[in-house]
Order: structure tokens, then sequence, then C-alpha cells
């Protein structure tokens, strides 16, 4: 049964396509997901870009969109994805091989190590001070000044206001 199509869906449908191949991987990510909400209209998009003749980036936004697939489309996107391990295109093989195995738990893809920044990048001077020898429970980052004593300790002095009762 082929529904009748609004002309807003239609704009939709067709920015969401040109998203979807951008050379951007995380606008053409968003656009993905975002066709997968739209049930047949958004699969038949999302088929295009992946059997069709398009870049890499294209074809894995396109497989992430089939793995984003809810409700009864999602066993649709499981076999179009099945079909495309068996694409002549070795760029489509790769794509749908790699979605298959994340969405069957066989494969999974883990978060790239960060470096670990040192504590301290400043540069040291050469000053008289660095060149005597510190412990290391004795760095400070700031120099300690002496205060001038007051009457009240380092305190300004101060009187108090009577009060009336």
């Amino acid at each position: 049964m082929e529904r009748k199509r609004d002309e807003a869906t239609i704009e939709k449908l067709k920015r969401l396509r040109q998203k979807l191949m951008s050379e951007n991987i995380s606008y053409a990510r968003v656009a993905a997901f975002q066709l997968s909400w739209l049930q047949e209209d958004g699969m038949a998009v999302l088929q295009e870009a992946l059997y069709g003749d398009y870049s890499q980036t294209t074809k894995r936004a396109a497989a992430y969109g089939m793995r984003s697939m809810r409700g009864r489309m999602k066993k649709v996107a499981v076999e179009v994805l099945e079909k495309g391990v068996q694409h002549q295109d070795r760029v489509t093989q790769n794509v749908s091989k790699t979605s298959l195995g994340l969405m069957r738990g066989e494969i999974t893809i883990k978060p790239p190590r960060r470096k670990s920044k040192p504590y301290d990048k400043r540069p040291r001077s050469n000053s008289s001070r660095d060149n005597r020898p510190q412990s290391k429970g004795s760095q400070s980052k700031r120099e300690i000044r002496s205060i001038p004593s007051e009457p009240n300790g380092n305190l300004k002095s101060y009187k108090t206001k009577p009060t009336s009762r």
C-alpha cells in the first residue's frame, strides 16, 4: 500500500538525503538516525545510499541508520544488510558485515585511549632559588611573604562598637 506523502514530508526527505550524502560523518550519521525514524520512507533512502554508488562515509552512515531502526523495520534492516554482504561492491560488503556484527554483538568497538597529561607543563626558570635542592613536599606554587605585625595578630586592629541594650 503506497501512501500519499505531503509536500512537507517530501521536502524533509530531500533535506535528510542531502545531509546523508555529506562528507562530514557527523552530519551524515545524524541524518541517518533521523531517517531511521521515518520507517518505510527512511528505509528507502538508506537502502539507496547503501547499495548506490556513493562514498564510504555515506555507506557507513546508512548502515548506522539501519542499525538504529526500531520496531517492525528492524527485521527489514537486517535483511537489507544481509543482502549487502553479497553485494558486488567491496565497500558495501565491508560496511554491511561490520554493521551486522555490531547488531549481533559479535563486534565491539572500544573508544580510543586518551594520553595522560603531565602534571606541570610550565617551563622552569633558571633563577637562584631553583638551584637549591628541594624535596617534593616543600615545592609551592606561590612565594610566602611576611606581613607586618598588627596589634591583633596579622589582622588590622579594630574597635568594637558599643551596643545599647
